[in-house]
C-alpha cells in the first residue's frame, strides 16, 4: 500500500469510522492550516458519505501565535459569539464536530501564563453547552491527527529534516492500524476487545482502584453507579462513532472527593501550546493540595485553579503498558496519542456516560452524585511497566487489574 492509498484510508476511517457521518449531516471541521491538503480530501470523503454541508475552521498557527503575543488584555476576557452560534447550530441539528490535529506541542512556549489561563477560563464559560453535548455523546465528535512540519520535528529531532514528517506519518499510520490489512475490520475487533475488556470491568463492581509504582501511591474511589466504557460511543438516535482516533483505553468515572494519596506524571503533559513535565500531584480527600513540577510549574498552578472543580479528577483511563503505541517507543507530545500509550487520569470534568442514568442532568445534579464539574478536562499520563493497579471490592478483598503495567486478567 503506498502513500496516498493509506492517505485515502485515513480520510475514509475518518469520516466513516470516527465520525460516521450520516446522510443529510452538517459536519463541521476544526483543524490548522498545517492539514490543507488532508483536509479536503475529507471533506470529499464526507460529501460521499451523504454530508449536506461541510464547514471547514482554519487556523493559522503564525496567527494563533501572533494573537497570544500582541493583542490586548481584555481579548482574552472575550469569545466571539459567532463561534458559539456555529456550534449550536450543529447540536441543535444533529450535526457532528471533526478536529484535525496538526499543533506545535510548543507553539504558545513562552507567552504570559496569565493569557492562557484567561483565554481558557473565557472560552470555557462560553462554550459550556457544546461541552455538555460532547460530553454527553449527544452529538458525534472525533479527533484525529497528521503531521505539521514543527510537530515531527519535536518527536523526532535526531532525524534530518527530510525524513521527519515521513516517519510521523508512518508512525501515525501505524496508531490507527493502517497499511495492515482492511482498516475498518481492524477498527471493528480492536473495540469488540475493548468492549470485552469494559464489560469485565463493569461485572467486577469494584469501590476502589489502588495504584501503585515509583513515585504513586493512589486510591481512586469509584461512585456506586459507575460505568466502564471504551473508545466506542453513541449518540442519543443510536449512531456510533469513535470520539478519539487512536484509543486504547477503558476508562470511567471516579468520585470528587475519593481520591487520596500521590501520583506522578510519567510522560509530559502539552498543555496550551507549552509543556508541563516531572510533576507530581497530592490530593486529600479528592482535592490537589500540593502539586510540583520540574517544567511548567506556574502553568500547572494555573491549570489546577481554573476552577474550583480543576482540582479534583474527572477521569479514570486504563491502558496497558503493551499497545501499540507503547511498544513503538515514540513519545508523541501530543495527548491523543500519549493516553493512548498509558494509563491516565483528568482533571477537571467528568463523563456523565459513565454514570448510569446520569447522561440527561444538569451539573447540579451531577455534583449530587458526586461527580466532579468544570471547566477543564485534562488528561495526563501516569503508567508504566512498573505500575500494579488492584480493585478492591465492597467486602475489602483486593483482585489484581494490572501487573508490570499490562492487564492480570
Amino acid at each position: 500500500m503506498n502513500f496516498q492509498e493509506k492517505l485515502e484510508q485515513y480520510a475514509e476511517l475518518t469520516v466513516y469510522v470516527g465520525l460516521n457521518v450520516q446522510k443529510g449531516q452538517f459536519v463541521v471541521i476544526n483543524t490548522t492550516t498545517d492539514t490543507l491538503e488532508f483536509t479536503r480530501l475529507v471533506v470529499k470523503k464526507a460529501y460521499e458519505a451523504g454530508a449536506k454541508r461541510v464547514q471547514v475552521n482554519y487556523e493559522d498557527p503564525v496567527l494563533t501565535r501572533t494573537h497570544f503575543e500582541l493583542a490586548p488584555e481584555d481579548a482574552f476576557k472575550e469569545f466571539p459569539q459567532w463561534s458559539v452560534v456555529q456550534r449550536d447550530e450543529v447540536i441543535n441539528t444533529g450535526g457532528c464536530f471533526l478536529w484535525i490535529d496538526a499543533e506545535d506541542p510548543d507553539l504558545l512556549t513562552g507567552i504570559p501564563t496569565k493569557r492562557l489561563a484567561d483565554w481558557q477560563k473565557t472560552a470555557g464559560k462560553a462554550l459550556e453547552r457544546y461541552r455538555q453535548a460532547v460530553g454527553t455523546d449527544k452529538v458525534a465528535w472525533s479527533i484525529m491527527a497528521i503531521p505539521s512540519p514543527k510537530w515531527a520535528q519535536k518527536v523526532f529531532p535526531e532525524l534530518p529534516a527530510d525524513q521527519q514528517m515521513e516517519s510521523l506519518w508512518q508512525a501515525i499510520f501505524k496508531t490507527v492500524r493502517i497499511g495492515e490489512g482492511n482498516a475498518v475490520e481492524a477498527w471493528k475487533n480492536h473495540i469488540a476487545f475493548l468492549e470485552k475488556r469494559a464489560t469485565q470491568l463493569n461485572d467486577k463492581r469494584f469501590v476502589k482502584l489502588q495504584y501503585s509504582a515509583p513515585g504513586t501511591n493512589l486510591t481512586i474511589e469509584l461512585p456506586d453507579k459507575h460505568i466502564w466504557m471504551s473508545g466506542a460511543s453513541k449518540t442519543p438516535q443510536g449512531t456510533p462513532f469513535i470520539a478519539n482516533m487512536p484509543t486504547e483505553e477503558v476508562y470511567t468515572v471516579p468520585l470528587k472527593n475519593g481520591v487520596d494519596g500521590t501520583v506522578r506524571n510519567t510522560k509530559p503533559l502539552v498543555y496550551q501550546g507549552n509543556v508541563i513535565d516531572n510533576f507530581t500531584l497530592t490530593f486529600k480527600k479528592g482535592k490537589i493540595v500540593d502539586a510540583q513540577a520540574e517544567i511548567g510549574q506556574e502553568l500547572l498552578n494555573e491549570m489546577i485553579s481554573a476552577d474550583e472543580g480543576a482540582a479534583y479528577l474527572g477521569e479514570v483511563a486504563l491502558v496497558p503498558h503493551h499497545s501499540p503505541i507503547s511498544d513503538s517507543n515514540i513519545l508523541f507530545y501530543n495527548t491523543l496519542f500519549d493516553e493512548n500509550a498509558s494509563n491516565h487520569l483528568a482533571i477537571g470534568d467528568s463523563y456523565p456516560t459513565c454514570y448510569e442514568g446520569a447522561r440527561e442532568l444538569e451539573r447540579n445534579q451531577l455534583a449530587a452524585l458526586g461527580l466532579n464539574t468544570s471547566l477543564v478536562h485534562e488528561d495526563f499520563m501516569i503508567g508504566s511497566d512498573s505500575m500494579d493497579i488492584d480493585g478492591i471490592m465492597a467486602d475489602g478483598s483486593k483482585e489484581p487489574i494490572f501487573r508490570n503495567g499490562n492487564w492480570a486478567f
